[in-house]
């Protein structure tokens, strides 16, 4: 009998072009349900894919606290999602709800 070999998938390997990585985030603000460390971990992929060093660096912030700001163990606050966000080279933007 073989033995099935698997590797972890990384979904930061494929957010390849920035239209990816807005999708990313946009399947992901429609599946977090509120939970907005759910929403900073996938920042974190994408920070991942696009390079942790450098968005810490266009954020203004330092590499370690960029990590622990995206890891999903915690609710980093709003300043620091809109400044990821901006050195990611994301928009946010609103629409009126369904309801």
């Amino acid at each position: 009998m073989t033995k099935t070999v698997t590797t972890r998938y990384d979904v930061a390997e494929h957010l390849r072009t920035p239209e990816e990585m807005a999708a990313y985030l946009e399947a992901c603000f429609e599946e977090a349900d509120g939970d907005a460390a759910f929403i900073a971990k996938a920042l974190g992929d994408i920070a991942r894919a696009k390079g942790m060093s450098q968005v810490a660096r266009d954020a203004g912030l330092s590499r370690e606290s960029l990590y622990k700001a995206l890891s999903g163990e915690r609710s980093p606050g709003f300043d620091t999602i809109l400044k990821v966000i901006g050195a990611l080279g994301l928009k946010l933007h609103a629409e009126a709800g369904r309801g």
